[in-house]
């Protein structure tokens, strides 16, 4: 499943997110740019996704084009699990709620932790910390499949970074997790070291070497 976390996830838990056609699917656009493919060396899953959006976000070992699609960007990443560490709650750490997406995309724009959308927050529990009112960091849930969630959206104001509090919140995400008798994982970009380094520290292990990438239908 982790191989292919995110056909897990809309073939799965979150197939009520999901808008599929035959073998591919994507998240609503307002949830996610996220879509997948059962079988990416599969023309015929390629014509499916075609049929759903000619925009799409795909993550996998190393996801190549199919007929009629072209790649328009693309970063390493790294997928690590968390199946030996142990969550810490956090006391300061507040559940965010749909009432708190303004604030949260405008934390998304000063950190830029990667995709968030209006709905994304309806995938999972996100928490966050306040410093005088103003939220100030974040972490939440996005991929949820069986047996497992992601930890994503983690995310510090720039003024508010070494603190530890991207730290904290993916510990307390973790107790969640955890505590629902999942397992935690989560994805970082292969070039943040800082990251890589942070995530092995908290009790993650490196699982496989992942590439993100946007494709686009020339059609």
């Amino acid at each position: 499943m982790l191989e292919n976390p995110v056909w897990a996830a809309l073939s799965g838990p979150q197939a009520c997110f999901a808008e599929a056609a035959g073998n591919a699917a994507c998240y609503q656009s307002d949830i996610s740019p996220f879509g997948a493919l059962a079988d990416p060396g599969d023309p015929a899953a390629w014509r499916d996704l075609a049929s759903l959006t000619d925009n799409v976000l795909l993550t996998g070992p190393s996801p190549a084009p199919g007929p009629g699609w072209q790649v328009t960007a693309r970063m390493a990443g790294v997928q690590m699990v968390g199946q030996s560490m142990t969550g810490v709650a956090d006391p300061e750490a507040v559940v965010l709620t749909e009432t708190d997406v303004p604030e949260i995309l405008e934390l998304v724009e000063r950190a830029k932790p990667g995709p968030f959308r209006k709905r994304t927050i309806v995938l999972g529990k996100y928490l966050g910390i306040r410093v005088d009112g103003r939220l100030v960091a974040m972490a939440g849930e996005r991929f949820r499949l069986p047996g497992w969630t992601e930890i994503s959206a983690v995310a510090t104001d720039p003024d508010h970074q070494g603190r530890g509090l991207g730290a904290r919140l993916t510990l307390a995400v973790a107790a969640g997790i955890l505590g629902r008798g999942e397992l935690p994982f989560l994805h970082a970009s292969a070039d943040n070291d800082r990251a890589l380094r942070l995530y092995e520290r908290l009790g993650f292990e490196p699982s496989r070497d992942v590439v993100f990438a946007q494709f686009r239908h020339a059609g």
